[in-house]
């Protein structure tokens, strides 16, 4: 699937103190994933209007610290009572042995915060793109909104 993300804005930014390093242009999506793991101490920010089917203005890409899986963070605009929707989705469509997402919602901004791992999702492999990876989050996040809207 191609995701047209011409109106995108990233920034690369610190993970301790969340301060911009750099605003950087589309191009940089075509960078290795890989990027995360050799710049442990940032996460990238991705805003666009493209992600509006998917329910969220924009998701943080990192590589946990502790374990050091590929994450992808972001609120996630649907009701609470979709709780235990949100939770069968992830428990049947993320794969590995060590699966953890972390699932709260936000009373104050109305949004599910999520933190779903990149490598448990199918089709996830180490050498793709930020681009790809993107896609590939579009991909599972528009299931999990068609999931919801089902019900």
């Amino acid at each position: 699937m191609t995701l047209n993300l011409t109106d995108v804005y990233i920034e690369r930014c610190d993970k301790d103190s969340e301060e911009v390093i750099a605003q950087v242009e589309s191009l940089f999506l075509n960078t290795p994933l890989t990027h995360l793991k050799q710049h442990m101490n940032e996460f990238i920010y991705i805003e666009s209007k493209a992600f509006e089917p998917i329910k969220t203005d924009s998701l943080s890409l990192e590589v946990d610290d502790v374990f050091k899986t590929f994450m992808v963070l972001l609120g996630l605009k649907v009701q609470k009572k979709h709780a235990s929707i949100i939770k069968t989705y992830l428990e049947d469509n993320l794969q590995g042995k060590d699966i953890y997402s972390s699932l709260m919602f936000s009373g104050e901004d109305g949004l599910w915060d999520i933190n779903i791992p990149l490598d448990n999702m199918v089709g996830f492999h180490k050498e793709m793109s930020i681009q790809e990876a993107i896609s590939l989050i579009y991909s599972f996040l528009i299931e999990l909104v068609s999931t919801i809207e089902q019900q």
